[in-house]
């Protein structure tokens, strides 16, 4: 990896760019530098939902992914290099299927929002959304392994699911059900 920071304001990026962990300086606006910064954004809001209570269980699974994100944010910040292992993919697969299996079926569309935890797992889904659409662009102007682009899509659907899960988990005295969207033209029966 690159050489680690001794210090912080270096105010080498003063002129609008930023070094990647090669050693090469981009533009702060480079779609290499976006996606490693909506990565790091991403991280930062699960550690967000990390200071809320939430099931071990579910605490567990967001601090592997903090360290695997933290492994995207390091591959990408290196072009051609390999942090990101495949199993991380694999495992969000696993999660994903295992969180799943305990949530009744969804008969309708639901809001971000319920509990805080759920609220806070559905603005990490937004930007997990974001890193991903990120990823894709940067993959169109320099490909990228596969990992990458699919850890985020599936990392977006695993948030989804975990705010179900949360919304029904109750520690903070609040818990039941998701939060439905009330369609007009639904209720109107058209």
């Amino acid at each position: 990896m690159g050489q680690r920071l001794t210090q912080i304001a270096t105010r080498t990026g003063d002129d609008g760019t930023t070094g990647l962990g090669d050693g090469t300086r981009v533009a702060k606006d480079h779609l290499r530098v976006q996606a490693m910064g909506d990565v790091d954004e991403l991280n930062s809001n699960l550690g967000v939902l990390l200071a809320e209570p939430l099931p071990d269980d579910v605490r567990e699974l967001l601090v592997v992914i903090q360290h695997e994100l933290f492994n995207l944010g390091g591959e990408l910040s290196i072009p051609g290099f390999q942090l990101l292992k495949d199993e991380a993919v694999l495992r969000l697969d696993e999660a994903l299927a295992q969180h799943n299996a305990t949530l009744p079926k969804l008969q309708e569309f639901i809001l971000p929002a319920g509990t805080r935890s759920a609220a806070l797992a559905h603005v990490c889904r937004t930007v997990a959304r974001r890193a991903e659409r990120a990823v894709v662009a940067l993959n169109h102007a320099e490909p990228l392994r596969d990992p990458p682009r699919q850890y985020l899509n599936r990392l977006s659907d695993l948030l989804f699911v975990l705010a179900r899960v949360l919304n029904r988990a109750n520690l903070d005295g609040r818990g039941g059900d998701d939060v439905y969207w009330k369609s007009e033209k639904l209720a109107r029966g058209t």
